[in-house]
């Protein structure tokens, strides 16, 4: 880690510990005299989803959140809208509290869109599904409808000589994404210091500058209701918390340097995972959900779902209440998340465009679904209403744009023009940049030339190899006829073998003691995150996951350092057999023994990779080989 980079996360430490017991602020005053507080009405709303309106018939981009913090104006007009939106009343049905808990807890009937028999206790979201990724993109795109129309009424409050320039930056209004797979601009965290930094925020709104509660640093209950969290310690937590240290004490406070660090720590994995799906999960099954198919391609563990669990339990801190389905949702970082998988998504499909969803068995109950029933492209996406007798289906959603916004990789952009932008954004960590990028010649690659050319340089982490800091191999270490050998660790189980959320982590080298140290560790290769229900509604399916962790950059790692004579396969896989080491931690920081995980199988594969020559070309892997199982 750089020293600049160790300098920032003192910094972040010192911003979200040192003053985490401060009391929040509060909403923004807007200055509402007698009067105009009784002509006062709250922004228009509606239980339909219509998206948000074009502008000159254009769809707007979603901006990345770094790149939004640099225009006050929509910078202002977002965050003075999440608060606004925070605030408002609980029993409202477009108040923070009910759209977010649309997804799990507290399993409210939203839009008197009942639950059919027997899932009175489920939320409405779809998890294990085929409807995974479409699901959330009518549920985005409520969010997005939802915000931009209190950004458009807090934009009539400013003083005439303002108003014509805020309502201007209102109009185009789109939500942000967190890109927590790119490499963060130089010196900071993956996770931005906007989210995570101090419990307060100074905003400028149409009463001046004022400092307000941090409508992205936690949610507060207000008031709020231990009934919704049936279990210790989230039923004593009026607010959402991240890292939360002491874990089982009910004055915990959040710790997001902690969360900072497991995420930079964690970075090279998201993102040689992400470039993995973008390279070789042609199939729209296979990339978006994580339900094991049983006989299926080993080559195929990973999928969008999983990798997106990943996000969850590091960025919740493993205890936090992103790290939980049912709580996520109440979390502001859940929204930055799932735009960014929505991007993803976005991004996929312009890479394969002729396979979607087909028929499949729903696994797990949602608020409308049993177990068992059919879900295909034709399943109404509850509670979002297409029109007021009818709901969305996967079909309608299957063009992100019938919801009138885009994101910047993929409008007008040709499929040569995105997978350079995948080559640059996500290639970092992996043997092709031996080829596509010279060494320390390039900065982080760039989605254009306005977006990018702040991101730097990022020092490797741990165990991982970065192509533009690290020291390089030789080719014939690494290249046999312009082929590498991808390693990945095949990982099996079943999701709700522990009752709850779970980690599982592979390491080479020295392992920690304190396993609340584990998603930190400098021997760390990779964490499957488990994303699970807590409890008895946890219990519900015997029915098992998959994922991934690619081991390629640590070897990349010590092939460098001359630990290990090469990536190929005779030299690799007696080093692993010899050195991979498990361990399994629940959300509270328990360890668990690797045997009393049902279900577990883990199995080391590898895939020889012919590397781009170009950067308008994905790399194409060969044949999987699998080496030997680790744990079966």
């Amino acid at each position: 880690m750089s020293l600049i980079h160790k300098v920032y996360l003192v910094i972040f430490f010192l911003l979200s510990i040192a003053i985490a017991d401060l009391v929040h602020p509060g909403q923004y005053d807007y200055g509402f005299n007698a009067d105009v507080r009784l002509r006062k009405r709250d922004p228009v709303q509606s239980r339909i989803v219509t998206g948000v309106p074009r502008v000159d018939g254009k769809a707007q981009p979603r901006p990345d959140i770094r790149d939004l913090q640099k225009d006050e104006d929509k910078w202002s007009l977002y965050i003075l809208a999440l608060s606004w939106m925070q605030f408002t009343d609980q029993e409202k049905p477009f108040s923070w509290y009910q759209i977010t808990g649309i997804h799990g807890a507290p399993a409210l009937t939203w839009a008197d869109v009942d639950p059919t028999p027997g899932n009175e206790h489920s939320g409405y979201c779809t998890h294990v599904s085929i409807l995974f990724p479409t699901w959330h993109r009518p549920y985005l795109a409520l969010y997005e409808q939802v915000l931009y129309n209190i950004v458009q009424y807090i934009a009539s409050l400013y003083p005439p000589d303002r108003r014509g320039r805020i309502q201007e930056a209102a109009t185009a209004f789109r939500i942000p994404y967190w890109d927590w797979a790119a490499v963060p601009p130089e010196g900071v965290s993956v996770l931005p210091l906007s989210v995570g930094g101090s419990p307060s925020i100074n905003i400028s709104g149409p009463n001046g500058i004022q400092t307000i509660s941090n409508p992205l640093f936690s949610y507060v209950f207000r008031p709020f209701n231990a009934s919704t969290f049936p279990d210790f310690p989230y039923n004593a937590w009026p607010e959402t918390k991240r890292a939360p240290r002491p874990i089982n004490s009910a004055n915990a406070t959040s710790n997001n340097s902690f969360v900072a660090h497991a995420l930079d720590v964690h970075l090279p994995s998201f993102q040689q995972r992400l470039y993995n799906l973008f390279s070789n999960y042609p199939n729209y099954t296979a990339f978006s959900n994580e339900a094991w198919i049983p006989y299926g391609n080993n080559g195929t563990y990973d999928s969008v779902e999983s990798l997106h669990d990943a996000i969850h339990t590091v960025g919740g801190g493993v205890y936090g209440h992103l790290a939980i389905i049912a709580y996520s949702g109440f979390d502001p970082l859940f929204w930055l998340h799932h735009t960014n998988v929505d991007r993803i998504f976005a991004m996929w499909q312009l890479l394969y465009n002729d396979t979607f969803v087909v028929p499949q068995s729903a696994v797990y109950s949602s608020h409308t679904t049993s177990p068992g029933e059919t879900e295909d492209s034709q399943t109404p996406l509850t509670p979002f209403f297409s029109n007021e007798t009818h709901f969305w289906t996967s079909d309608m959603v299957r063009d992100h744009e019938v919801f009138n916004y885009t994101y910047p990789e993929v409008a007008n952009k040709s499929r040569a023009e995105l997978i350079i932008t995948i080559n640059r954004l996500y290639g970092n960590f992996s043997p092709a940049a031996m080829f596509t990028r010279p060494s320390g010649t390039q900065r982080h690659g760039k989605k254009d030339e306005t977006q990018l050319d702040d991101r730097g340089l990022y020092a490797a982490n741990g165990l991982s190899w970065n192509s533009q800091t690290s020291s390089r191999p030789a080719m014939s270490a690494v290249f046999s006829n312009g082929k590498y050998r991808e390693w990945i660790a095949n990982i099996r189980v079943k999701k709700h073998a522990m009752g709850g959320s779970f980690s599982i982590h592979l390491f080479l080298g020295e392992i920690p003691s304190d396993p609340l140290s584990w998603p930190v560790a400098s021997s760390l290769v990779g964490t499957l995150g488990v994303f699970a229900h807590r409890g008895m509604h946890g219990m519900q399916s015997d029915r098992k996951i998959t994922g991934t962790v690619p081991i390629t950059s640590a070897l990349m790692n010590l092939v460098a350092s001359g630990e290990v004579p090469s990536l190929h396969a005779d030299d690799v896989e007696p080093f692993l057999r010899s050195n991979l080491e498990i361990r399994v931690c629940l959300a509270n920081g328990t360890i668990v023994e690797v045997h009393e995980v049902d279900g577990l199988y883990i199995q080391i594969i590898s895939s020889m990779v012919k590397a781009p020559k170009s950067e308008n070309v994905l790399s194409e892997w060969g044949e999987i080989e699998t080496h030997f199982d680790l744990f079966a």
